[in-house]
């Protein structure tokens, strides 16, 4: 997703701390005639007093779009047919509560059919798709790992109208601020003619096309690839979604020939307190410490890297790279990451990771990991604050106490680790 960044960048994945989902159950892509454009879904009834706040709401915020450039014209004409959309709401609330093992996930995001799905798209879109990397310098196995990861290579571009949804969530005002911005943007598209508003259609959150632009970043940084005048991310051509991804990566620091990263083994008595993004050292630094290409040798110096250890140090290890950060800038979430990376490897033709996942316990609730950082706090083992975001300096007093009390220091947050605690 491209880039919901207020969540963790674009995409369902982009909802839970661990990507929520891989996006819909498998299914073939549709015919990829050029010019149709999904329909979208009808917009359920709301009870009449929420919607008769919400028209009063659209009332208010008109002013703002207009100060923002937006035309009496446009307005009149995108919001002729909006109304409050509960669906969205109950989308909404769900999602924050959905969290999915890194291995169940990646099940998923590269399963056998996703990767000879990427293969076929690869070999159907090859001439565009080499003429993108030609220009953006962006290996091309990438740009297809995410559209498959975003929308199944265009079969589910999602079929909500986006006006509509957009400004339900303006108004509820959860994250009003963000969803206002990304309302403004998606008006300027439709005023800019790129596309109307009855064909302006995408997930409930707001992600567009292929490859899942919000608005915000379609107007940063989608191209018209194929010449017509039209950025057209929503029509069954993808030319423009890919090269828009594309354009997206190269921007966020894609460096042609770069790994997103390697999977690596870690020598015996390792120092996990080394792992995290926070710790970068040359691939020989690395090696001077022990850690070996997962099926042997060297890796190559492809510039400064970090040690990612996902489900800790029972699952597989990787050093990640600069491109690892790029990918980041689409989707934040570690596991989308990882995802993508190795969806592209296998459509390439790489084999799958050397080490397994543990396959064990299940990852741990919202409520689970506030009770997490408040025992490891009250313990003396701070994490300067108790949100249930287990990031880096959870890690860290993770890590402290896995140190204190004899156990592997891999900063791994799990429900055994909770049970000792309590």
């Amino acid at each position: 997703m491209a880039n919901l960044s207020y969540l963790i960048p674009l995409s369902f994945v982009a909802f839970s701390g661990l990507a929520a989902c891989a996006g819909p159950p498998e299914s073939s892509p549709r015919p990829m005639a050029k010019g149709a454009t999904p329909v979208a879904d009808a917009i359920p009834a709301a009870d009449p007093a929420t919607e008769a706040r919400f028209e009063a709401w659209l009332r208010g915020f008109k002013s703002r779009a207009m100060a923002n450039g937006i035309s009496d014209a446009t307005w009149t004409r995108a919001m002729a047919d909006v109304r409050y959309n509960p669906k969205v709401i109950e989308r909404d609330r769900y999602q924050s509560e959905f969290t999915k093992s890194i291995w169940d996930y990646l099940d998923s995001a590269v399963s056998p059919e996703r990767v000879a799905t990427g293969q076929q798209m690869l070999r159907q879109y090859g001439p565009q798709l080499n003429a993108i990397e030609k220009k953006y310098g962006v290996d091309k196995e990438v740009v297809v790992a995410i559209w498959g990861m975003e929308s199944r290579y265009g079969a589910h571009r999602g079929t909500t109208a986006i006006i509509p949804a957009l400004a339900t969530l303006a108004y509820d005002g959860r994250r009003g601020e963000f969803f206002a911005k990304q309302l403004i943007a998606a008006l300027k598209i439709i005023q800019s003619g790129d596309v109307d508003e009855r064909h302006m259609t995408g997930s409930w959150a707001g992600a567009m096309g292929h490859t899942q632009f919000i608005p915000t970043s379609y107007e940063a940084y989608a191209v018209d690839f194929t010449g017509d005048g039209k950025r057209d991310i929503w029509s069954n051509d993808p030319t423009d979604a890919l090269a828009s991804t594309a354009a997206y990566l190269a921007r966020s620091g894609w460096s042609k020939g770069q790994p997103w990263g390697v999977e690596v083994a870690l020598p015996a008595g390792f120092n996990y307190s080394l792992t995290g993004k926070g710790t970068k050292k040359s691939p020989a630094q690395w090696a001077a410490l022990g850690v070996r290409s997962a099926t042997g040798g060297s890796i190559a110096n492809y510039g400064p890297a970090s040690i990612l250890v996902p489900a800790g140090a029972k699952g597989p290890a990787f050093m990640i790279f600069g491109n690892f950060r790029a990918i980041s800038r689409y989707n934040a979430a570690d596991s989308y990451v990882i995802g993508v990376g190795h969806l592209a490897d296998r459509i390439k033709g790489k084999g799958p990771f050397v080490r397994d996942w543990p396959r064990t316990g299940k990852p741990l609730s919202a409520p689970q990991k506030i009770e997490l950082q408040e025992r490891l706090t009250a313990a003396g083992y701070d994490t300067d604050g108790t949100d249930g975001k287990i990031g880096p300096n959870t890690a860290k007093a993770i890590v402290a106490y896995q140190k204190a009390n004899g156990l592997a220091p891999d900063g791994y947050a799990t429900l055994e680790l909770l049970q000792t605690l309590r």
